[in-house]
């Protein structure tokens, strides 16, 4: 059951993963901090394929890779914005988190909903309210460093398929 955690407009990097946590780059570590200056109960509460839905400028402020790292490791399946800031959504894609926009998700999902998010087809569903919206389907290599698990484990199976 994938459930959503709402949050509002500049999440930036500091509060996904407070600097005072950047002594290690440890995803399990990293996790467990996760969000916390936010919102307390996200780190013990989430489950495994649980998304994030945010506004504008999510992942703004510094580049650090941590950020998309820890939402990763706390088993967050997908992050969806309205928008994202731009080193965020290159390193979030370089880790295999998959971030999709749509902007009008973000204003009409509550905290708890449950959706179903299907990054072949680029479609978003709401289960809770039965309202489906657009994204952007992933295909190609795209897809395939998502679904490997990033850009480390992708290029390692490139150099290795390719001998």
């Amino acid at each position: 059951m994938t459930k959503t955690w709402v949050y509002k407009d500049n999440v930036d990097t500091d509060v996904i993963i407070p600097a005072r946590y950047l002594n290690t780059s440890e995803p399990a570590e990293l996790a467990k901090h996760c969000m916390e200056d936010i919102d307390k109960d996200f780190a013990n509460e989430v489950k495994q394929g649980d998304v994030i839905i945010a506004g504008e400028n999510f992942g703004c402020g510094s580049s650090r890779e941590h950020a998309p790292i820890a939402i990763k490791a706390s088993g967050i399946k997908a992050v969806i914005a309205k928008s994202f800031a731009r080193i965020f959504f290159r390193n979030a894609i370089n880790i295999g988190l998959v971030i999709l926009k749509n902007a009008e998700l973000p204003d009409e999902v509550k905290k708890g909903d449950e959706i179903d998010v299907d990054i072949e087809n680029g479609t978003i569903k709401n289960l809770s309210t039965g309202k489906t919206y657009p994204t952007t389907a992933y295909t190609g290599s795209i897809k395939e460093l998502i679904d490997i698990g990033g850009l480390v484990n992708y290029t390692k199976d490139k150099l290795g398929n390719s001998k």
